[in-house]
């Protein structure tokens, strides 16, 4: 049996496992399991690759997505465009052949790319021409590497200035009326703390908005029910989930 996983910290949020094990493995008659490695440190992976030698790739998610880059021997084009990786392919080698003898080389890819743009490309107007995008980490990376790709102008905003992104309480409703696309990369609204979501001018929301989220634990968040609520088209990030896990499937199965 071949075997998968995923590392981050916490994963009780995370689909992917039921996913491949309940859904892409059986349907498509493949021999293997997926396996979460918890983990709050990301230099735990080595161990964890070091001790499942059966172990051929992982899909890696918050915290880990950029601080995994230095543990790598290579990246793919995108991964190095964008700063973030969400899958790594283990190559296992001769001790002599690899880094500090480990015994394994690792690639990193971003299979959120591919996700994120097969899933809003069909929802996008004429009009969807400037995009904000909630949050700096690894996701909002990959976002924005393909909002440029699109050609969509966008912005970061972030809870702490700096001079490359807004802050939330500079989002004021005529700022909303020129960004039509709304893309939250944070947790905020995650489950457990489905709650939370971002500060926003959600009375500034009218129909030419599109709010996108990442997150899929609640398939409704309350970001989402707030700009539905001002006749926004909104979308949960379920289809990137699966998308994206089908990428990464591609990407283990690489020679």
């Amino acid at each position: 049996m071949r075997r998968f996983g995923l590392v981050g910290y916490p994963l009780t949020h995370s689909f992917s496992i039921k996913f491949f094990n309940e859904s892409f493995f059986p349907e498509k008659g493949i021999d293997a399991e997926y396996v979460n490695f918890e983990i709050p440190d990301v230099q735990m992976m080595l161990d964890i690759v070091r001790k499942d030698p059966e172990l051929e790739g992982l899909n890696c998610t918050i915290p880990h997505k950029q601080a995994v880059i230095p543990l790598l021997d290579e990246l793919s084009d995108e991964a190095r465009e964008t700063g973030a990786v969400n899958v790594i392919k283990i190559y296992r080698e001769q001790p002599e052949n690899t880094r500090d003898g480990r015994g394994f080389r690792l690639k990193g890819f971003n299979s959120d790319i591919v996700g994120f743009r097969n899933s809003i490309e069909p929802l996008l107007q004429p009009h969807h021409k400037r995009a904000l995008v909630l949050g700096t980490g690894g996701a909002a990376k990959a976002v924005c590497h393909v909002l440029g790709k699109l050609g969509i102008e966008w912005r970061s905003v972030s809870r702490t200035a700096n001079e490359n992104s807004l802050t939330y309480s500079e989002l004021t409703p005529d700022m909303m009326e020129e960004y039509t696309i709304v893309v939250n990369c944070t947790p905020l609204g995650m489950f457990p703390k489905v709650g939370t979501y971002p500060e926003l001018p959600y009375e500034a929301l009218t129909t030419r908005h599109l709010l996108y989220d990442l997150i899929y634990n609640p398939t409704e968040t309350e970001f989402m029910k707030r700009g539905a609520a001002m006749g926004a088209v909104v979308k949960n990030g379920y289809e990137m989930l699966e998308l994206q896990a089908v990428a990464a499937w591609n990407f283990w199965n690489l020679k």
